[in-house]
């Protein structure tokens, strides 16, 4: 017994069609992204987005100054840049590391595709009302956080991303009520503050770079 002429196909049976390298390549991405659950980060984003829409219509917002006005607003943010996080990993690893060259740019697509959803929910989201800074500065402060939580999920793994949003949450809260001005506390910065937007930038600029090469860490072991 051979496997001489396995690879023919039968008298009379149609041929099979080459893929197209478009159209495998947008499957491979929709492969990545159904494994890293992000069709539910999306679910979960438009959530937040209705969220702040109530939260600005119905005036949430606790008693206070101009600072204690962002506080609902950026526990969203956060809560956002938490989502983009958490889907960084599969629960099942990185098995596309052995499939080669495309996983960074599987990575790559992915972060940009939800922070993207992630910016264009909260600024629907902020059609409700009146959003102090805009949406030019929730551009930045959800950027910011969202580089933040890859460079956790690099450092301490997908399942802790949320942590870096978090902790920057925490520290913001407390520096805002400090009165501290650096720019390094970018929700605290007017929306057009350019060092403001520089360290969000760098800080996002540098996750997406961690994420994309490194990827998730996928224990802390």
């Amino acid at each position: 017994m051979t496997a001489a002429g396995v690879d023919q196909a039968r008298p009379g049976a149609a041929p099979v069609p080459p893929a197209r390298p478009g159209a495998a390549g947008l499957r491979l991405l929709g492969l990545f992204l159904v494994s890293r659950r992000v069709p539910t980060a999306l679910g979960v984003l438009v959530g937040l987005g209705a969220l702040l829409w109530a939260e600005l219509h119905w005036h949430w917002n606790v008693a206070g100054g101009p600072a204690a006005q962002r506080v609902i607003p950026l526990v969203i943010e956060a809560g956002a840049a938490a989502v983009i996080a958490v889907a960084s990993y599969g629960p099942f690893g990185e098995p596309e590391r052995a499939t080669g060259r495309w996983l960074p740019w599987l990575r790559l697509a992915s972060a940009l595709i939800l922070t993207g959803a992630a910016v264009g929910a909260l600024a629907a989201g902020a059609t409700g009302g009146y959003l102090p800074g805009g949406t030019l500065a929730l551009v930045r402060d959800v950027a910011g956080m969202a580089g933040l939580g890859l460079l956790c999920a690099v450092a301490l793994g997908g399942a802790f991303g949320w942590t870096g949003p978090l902790a920057y949450w925490l520290i913001t809260e407390s520096a805002l009520a400090a009165g501290w001005t650096t720019p390094w506390i970018w929700p605290g910065r007017p929306p057009r503050d350019t060092g403001a937007a520089i360290c969000a930038g760098l800080v996002f600029a540098a996750g997406l770079a961690a994420f994309t090469l490194r990827g998730a860490r996928a224990s802390v072991r």
